[in-house]
């Protein structure tokens, strides 16, 4: 039996196939994110994000990279440049205020990750000036944060980590649907936006299980 290898790390070229394969996940998701924007909001998420990710897809296959700095900075100017909307600003600064104050990096580990996501999530609130429960793509990302800094701290390996920030994702989700909307079209809605999940919050769903599912298969392709 052999010994099972950990990807604990991942190369900038790892980097940038495994946010190719994100951005074509969420691509793929473009009916649920209708659907589910449809419910409350204007029903153009799914529409915007398919936008934003086959633009940043456009720019990342094109584009050669010698940190991964370099390759959030891409998607989120594809992000802002393309969608339009608050949605483009807002996903456009998780991408590049998570390494706006980062050393130029090379590899990305579970503490670099923890950190741009963290970044990411600080850049978000200063612009959008939403907080957890205000049912915003906030309400998924935080958990995922504080999932990945509590997995570092239980120093586990990378598709480890990231199998508990997707769970802490999906939770945050459905706790969305418990909120009253404080932005956007569903605001106007008041309380009969009560039992509908928040489309920023499952797209943030659908990045941290495509990371997952690739890491995931990364892994096991080192085992065989």
């Amino acid at each position: 039996m052999g010994i099972k290898m950990e990807l604990n790390s991942l190369t900038v070229e790892q980097t940038k196939e495994m946010l190719i394969y994100v951005g074509e996940q969420v691509m793929e998701s473009r009916p649920l994110l209708t659907e589910v924007d449809s419910a409350i909001g204007d029903g153009d998420h799914g529409i915007g994000m398919h936008v934003g990710f086959s633009n940043a897809i456009n720019k990342l296959t094109a584009g050669t990279y010698t940190d991964i700095n370099s390759i959030f900075k891409e998607i989120g100017k594809a992000m802002i440049n393309n969608m339009g909307g608050a949605s483009g600003v807002i996903f456009g600064t998780m991408f590049m205020g998570g390494v706006k104050k980062l050393e130029s990096a090379d590899t990305i580990n579970l503490e670099i990750l923890s950190t741009i996501f963290e970044n990411g999530l600080a850049g978000v609130k200063e612009r959008g000036k939403a907080n957890l429960g205000d049912k915003t793509m906030i309400d998924a990302l935080e958990p995922a944060v504080v999932s990945l800094k509590s997995s570092l701290n239980q120093k586990l390996d990378l598709h480890e980590a990231l199998i508990k920030a997707e769970e802490s994702a999906a939770q945050g989700v459905e706790n969305s649907k418990n909120y009253i909307a404080k932005f956007g079209r569903a605001k106007t809605l008041g309380d009969r936006a009560i039992g509908y999940q928040d489309a920023g919050a499952t797209t943030v769903w659908i990045i941290f299980k495509s990371m997952r599912k690739w890491v995931g298969k990364a892994e096991n392709n080192n085992n065989e």
